[in-house]
């Protein structure tokens, strides 16, 4: 007999709703993009990018590629993000 065990755990704290929310007064808010230079990491990000625009079809998008995965992102290029987006979806591939 052949027994199939579910591997899921139970919830061990309290699920907590996300407060954070973009400030729309101003217009849509700009939401960046940073992929960290592994393959794939801007195909997935680019995927990520047309999941928001159905959501949110107003907003803007801006991508980053760090470019080389086993580096960190440099303060000049986490400046620059810092100064033109309101949120980042930061992301690797595989």
């Amino acid at each position: 007999m052949v027994q199939f065990l579910d591997p899921r755990a139970g919830v061990a704290a309290p699920v907590e709703p996300y407060g954070l929310a973009a400030d729309w007064s101003a217009g849509p808010p700009t939401i960046g993009l940073l992929a960290n230079g592994f393959p794939d990491s801007v195909a997935f990000l680019d995927q990520v990018g047309e999941a928001i625009r159905r959501r949110l079809p107003d907003v803007v998008l801006h991508a980053w590629n760090k470019g080389n995965a086993s580096a960190p992102a440099s303060d000049q290029l986490l400046d620059g993000i810092a100064a033109e987006v309101e949120a980042v979806v930061a992301a690797y591939g595989h």
